[in-house]
């Protein structure tokens, strides 16, 4: 089994299609630029993510769950920066034991962001350290839990007027939806694993 799942999931296979990434369009300037991290990691021979939940403290998105990382600082010199910093101050992730894979396609957020998420394959186990202010919680789950079509869902977002479709992941009372819910089905196509059908496809807009 564990064979299998390696195989299935071929990091560099995943390289690859990384690789292929189309260049992002022109920052548009009602946009703000924001860098993530995507923490891939290997547990018993199988894939894994982490994910953060976020506090009720924060500015945006409290309580969501989603990749570590944050808007991007003038001192940073790209996204990929931000993304190793905000991760850094966050989880207390050494951006050293990092390896970086590649970049998924940056994506743009109802709420006025644009998202550029990076893959990395990080070092696990590894003594995380969490900032209160910011992360409430650490969620772990196998590349394999997202690739079941029955968990997933689509439904519409409003914010100051303006509806968007969005996607969702749901396991008992976990729901990871939204940019996040995006970023890791753009990961998971890349490994060829879409769950979502067609139908569901085009109604996961933004």
């Amino acid at each position: 089994m564990i064979k299998m799942a390696m195989a299935r999931f071929s990091l560099s296979f995943l390289k690859e299609q990384l690789f292929l990434r189309q260049p992002p369009p022109p920052l548009a300037p009602d946009l703000v630029p924001a860098g993530v991290l995507v923490p891939l990691f290997f547990s018993g021979g199988m894939p894994h993510l982490l994910f953060t939940q976020r506090t009720m403290s924060v500015k945006n998105h409290r309580g969501q769950i989603a990749f570590p990382g944050g808007v991007q600082d003038s001192r940073d010199p790209d996204l990929l920066a931000t993304a190793l910093r905000e991760t850094q101050e966050e989880i207390g992730l050494n951006p050293q034991l990092v390896e970086v894979l590649g970049p998924l396609s940056s994506i743009t957020t109802i709420t006025g962001y644009r998202v550029t998420a990076h893959v990395a394959l990080i070092p696990y186990p590894y003594h995380f350290r969490l900032n209160p202010r910011e992360v409430q919680r650490l969620l772990l789950f196998s590349v394999e839990s997202f690739c079941d079509p029955r968990s997933w869902g689509t439904g519409t977002y409003t914010l100051k007027g303006k509806t968007v479709g969005v996607c969702y992941w749901r396991k008992a009372r976990t729901v990871i939806w939204g940019a996040t819910a995006r970023l890791l089905l753009d990961l998971l196509t890349r490994w060829g694993e879409n769950p979502l059908s067609g139908e569901q496809n085009a109604a996961c807009l933004d």
